[in-house]
């Protein structure tokens, strides 16, 4: 079993709990790597155990058997598209501040002991393709856990969009933006934003207006199988930006598309704790009722 352990060292300083975690797993019988989730920014000075040998995600997932993450969501979302392609499961764990997406907490690690013999369940979510397209042309496109966010600038007063499904007019908005959310990223930023809380492991795709200016505006969850676009105005001066799972933005034009559906492939998490989706919510959001 070839666990790779990728941590975040702004999370986890010294790495120290991605190190307590390689020593349970070797104690275990499992064989790890230790890696970083992503080049650090230049000039920063992190704490790292000097002569503690790291190697590269990118050559090691085509052999991995399982991926540990080590930080808060956004850790997990980074490595989620390039362990999917490789069909490698993940687990998180939380290092970081609410990591919804985290099966474990820091104190939990003696319970990963289990995954040297291959002792866990897998929970598939469902991911979404999403592309952006001027004309006939793609310009971008990328592939989300979590959601794709399209949104004013901080010139703009307002942002107008159509969002249609399957080619038939849904909703317009005129506000903030719009949020197409997974039901895994239901309770991230569409959460906030007044969308519904929908179970992670289902099938849909959810449609949130940012700040709408129309009370008929409302979230929205639709079939898997929709093809859902969000329609720039032609003639539109203002820009507006798309971000994929809390990626870079990407400028949008009047006139652009961005078109949205269901990936063939699934993120596969690990479950290790017996906790249900119910106990997470109140563990993590204080309870869906006061």
């Amino acid at each position: 079993m070839k666990i790779v352990l990728s941590s975040n060292p702004y999370r986890d300083r010294g790495l120290r709990v991605a190190l307590e975690a390689r020593r349970v797993l070797e104690h275990a019988g499992a064989q790890t790597t230790l890696c970083l989730p992503f080049q650090p920014k230049k000039g920063d000075r992190l704490d790292l155990p000097r002569q503690l040998a790291l190697s590269m995600l990118d050559k090691e997932l085509p052999t991995a058997d399982l991926l540990i993450c080590f930080g808060g969501d956004g850790t997990i979302l980074h490595a989620a598209r390039d362990a999917t392609l490789h069909g490698v499961p993940i687990l998180g764990v939380n290092t970081g501040s609410v990591g919804f997406m985290a099966e474990l907490e820091r104190s939990e690690l003696p319970l990963l002991a289990p995954l040297a013999h291959g002792m866990y369940t897998v929970e598939e979510r469902m991911m979404l393709d999403v592309k952006v397209l001027r004309g006939d042309k793609v310009l971008f496109q990328d592939t989300a856990l979590n959601d794709a966010v399209i949104s004013k600038g901080s010139m703009a007063r307002v942002a107008e969009v159509e969002v249609l499904a399957d080619r038939v007019k849904v909703m317009s908005i005129i506000g903030d933006g719009v949020i197409i959310a997974t039901p895994t990223g239901s309770t991230a930023y569409s959460m906030s934003a007044g969308g519904p809380i929908v179970e992670p492991t289902s099938r849909g795709i959810i449609v949130t207006p940012v700040c709408a200016h129309q009370l008929a505006a409302r979230a929205m969850v639709l079939a898997p199988e929709r093809m859902v676009t969000v329609q720039l105005p032609r003639g539109n001066h203002k820009y507006l930006y798309l971000s994929v799972d809390g990626g870079k933005a990407v400028r949008l034009a009047g006139g652009d598309r961005v078109e949205i559906c269901r990936a063939e492939r699934a993120t596969q998490l690990v479950r290790l704790a017996d906790r249900s989706f119910y106990q997470i919510i109140n563990q993590k959001l204080g309870g869906l009722s006061s």
